[in-house]
């Protein structure tokens, strides 16, 4: 059966995964499971292609389960049970490596209202609203690349030097040509592989810590939405290789910093993957209606950064100009006082 379930065997409850335990817990009766002792059901089914059209069933209550097709890991809607969709976390679409989730909904909730009020220009309505009871905390799927490059630079630099002889003073200039072949590695460069998430939006939330990288293993996704990679490796290299591009001009101008002034006729760089892991990576994810508008926040769910952009008040940007301009004009006032000696 696709549909993988965690049963407690003490009580029958659901179990999920414990961010602070790191076990899979039981909210029922409190039993803990080590993870790594636990039989992986992947390894025990083999699932056809045809599963993946199949009409999914919560094993506890027998409702439909319904799902985006990029889905993985869900919850019923009618029971809440947390759930496991096998069929699409095997063959090619089974992750190498995972990072558990170590922030809770709780910490989670808690972080975004602090980080909330520090938005000196948001409204008081959003500050306040509680509107945040759909935080979800979600695997997003990322590609994590090592990359091989080869550079090949061509170029002319200068160097200027000034010197005086009599009542003349003179600058020469001496130009050298620049070649450099260079040879750059790059790995765990990381590129979210979800169709529905903002690129910009995940690429704000690195880095991750990439030593907590654990092999895959289904109990981690218990109570959490996954998402499986809507483009594979191949599809997302030209984004992974503007990734990187500018650390190699960086490095580059590195090379040459002897010079006065560099200017460069060709610069070659020949990319390959030398590795390409799928890995699941832990976001808590906030879709927030605030004036009939829609504003997505994310947090990295194992560092706690959060990223997102919050309305701005009108109000609120009128009297900040307002103060500033008041603050500006009595400056103005003092400084023309002390020239003038008190006469206006």
């Amino acid at each position: 059966m696709p549909v993988i379930e965690y049963k407690c065997p003490n009580c029958g409850s659901g179990m999920v995964f414990d961010v602070e335990t790191g076990m899979l817990s039981c909210h029922s009766c409190g039993r803990k499971d080590n993870i790594e002792k636990i039989s992986d059901p992947l390894k025990k089914n083999v699932f056809s292609e045809e599963d993946k059209a199949r009409e999914y069933h919560c094993n506890s209550c027998g409702a439909v389960i319904m799902t985006d097709a990029e889905t993985s890991a869900t919850t019923c809607s009618f029971c809440g049970s947390a759930v496991v969709l096998g069929d699409r976390l095997t063959g090619k679409l089974a992750p190498a490596k995972i990072i558990p989730f170590s922030i809770s909904k709780e910490q989670a909730m808690k972080a975004f209202r602090k980080w909330c009020r520090k938005g000196i220009l948001t409204p008081r309505g959003f500050m306040s609203a509680d509107r945040i009871k759909g935080i979800t905390g979600l695997y997003v799927p990322f590609w994590l690349y090592d990359l091989h490059n080869d550079v090949e630079v061509h170029g002319r630099g200068t160097k200027v030097s000034s010197y005086t002889s009599g009542d003349y003073e003179y600058t020469e200039t001496d130009y050298y040509e620049i070649y450099r072949k260079i040879c750059l590695d790059y790995v765990k460069v990381p590129i979210d592989a979800a169709e529905k998430m903002n690129d910009d939006l995940m690429d704000k939330l690195e880095p991750f810590p990439y030593d907590r990288l654990e092999d895959f293993k289904t109990p981690y996704l218990a109570g959490y939405i996954a998402e499986k990679y809507s483009y594979d490796d191949e599809e997302l290299l030209p984004r992974a290789k503007e990734k990187i591009y500018k650390y190699i001009d960086s490095y580059i101008d590195s090379t040459v910093n002897e010079y006065d002034g560099v200017s460069y006729s060709d610069v070659q760089i020949d990319t390959e993957i030398e590795r390409a892991d799928y890995v699941l990576l832990p976001v808590w994810v906030v879709l927030y209606k605030y004036n009939k508008s829609e504003y997505t926040f994310a947090m990295n769910g194992q560092t706690g950064k959060v990223v997102g952009k919050p309305p701005i008040s009108k109000a609120k940007v009128t009297a900040w100009f307002a103060g500033i301009s008041g603050i500006i004009f009595l400056a103005l006032q003092l400084v023309a006082f002390l020239i003038l000696g008190g006469e206006f």
